[in-house]
């Protein structure tokens, strides 16, 4: 089955005081390109993230969101009194210091010194980073199932409309082919009327050579190779789709050798039924490949 490049997935999660919400979200793209915005005071947790979605992708510019906020408990904070002393020890030298040299200074205040690093121990509150990324790690894994559950739904819907169209392109090829065998009559007759009125009025002109430049514009105007690609193109598109997964590249390329000769076929044109079908030929194609566009 198909997967598309566009999909969305978000989750939220906690585990002891802290709480996240991820957002996983992907757009088509050439390559695999992937944009990570984590944490990264959480040891080895990009990294695991990045070797998941690589093995689990092949295409498509992906980002992937987490945001983590801590809920703050009661007596969580404690105040280590060792560099509070040490703090105001140097407080009063600096005090004593200004005053021997007549300096005036501002009263010092309790916020500014508990502003000081060390001075406020947050370590009662921290968890183990380890058990943290633990948890993170195993909340991933159902996000980025939806996530690919999403892709592959919407891969689903893309198949049906590319089996669609490369049915369409069947169809049309053909019509263009039966408009080529009814008009073959007509365009043998109009060749040997040119020929006729070229040897009228080419006096001394060697028929044989007037009849072989005749058979040369024939030639350029014959557009069964075309019509024989346009069947093997299809023929080709159909097991393409039938493989199933990162078949994008080819079916792009694909849709590319439709396209030529869909050129091919309208510049060939000799008549306004067969120009008709080209143009609509053409048509359908660009529409293949927009959505081909989205096909991983």
């Amino acid at each position: 089955m198909l997967q598309s490049m566009t999909g969305f997935a978000a989750r939220q999660g906690s585990h002891g005081p802290h709480s996240w919400s991820w957002e996983l979200r992907s757009v088509n793209g050439r390559g695999l390109d992937l944009r990570l915005r984590v944490p990264d005071w959480i040891p080895g947790l990009e990294t695991a993230l990045r070797a998941q979605l690589t093995k689990a992708l092949g295409r498509g510019n992906v980002t992937l969101s987490l945001r983590i906020t801590r809920e703050e408990g009661e007596g969580g904070t404690r105040l280590d009194t060792v560099r509070l002393g040490a703090l105001l020890d140097a407080l009063e030298q600096v005090e004593q210091a200004a005053i021997d040299k007549g300096i005036s200074l501002a009263p010092s205040r309790a916020a500014d010194l508990l502003m000081q690093r060390g001075v406020l121990d947050g370590s009662g509150q921290e968890d183990d980073n380890a058990a943290l990324g633990k948890a993170l790690l195993a909340d991933f894994d159902p996000l980025l199932a939806a996530f690919i559950e999403m892709r592959t739904a919407e891969g689903s819907a893309l198949e049906q409309i590319l089996k669609g169209q490369i049915d369409r392109i069947a169809a049309l090829t053909e019509e263009a082919a039966a408009e080529v065998e009814t008009r073959r009559s007509e365009s043998t007759a109009a060749f040997h009327a040119a020929l006729g009125r070229v040897m009228e009025g080419a006096t001394g002109a060697d028929p044989d050579r007037v009849a072989q430049e005749l058979a040369l514009l024939a030639v350029k105007a014959d557009v069964t190779e075309e019509l024989d690609r346009l069947r093997a193109h299809v023929g080709a598109a159909r097991d393409l789709i039938g493989q199933g997964e990162m078949i994008g590249r080819k079916l792009d390329f694909l849709t590319q050798e439709f396209n030529r000769e869909a050129n091919t076929l309208c510049s060939k044109s000799q008549n306004a039924g067969l120009t008709r079908i080209g143009l609509e030929l053409k048509a359908v194609i660009d529409q293949m490949r927009e959505q081909v566009q989205n096909v991983e």
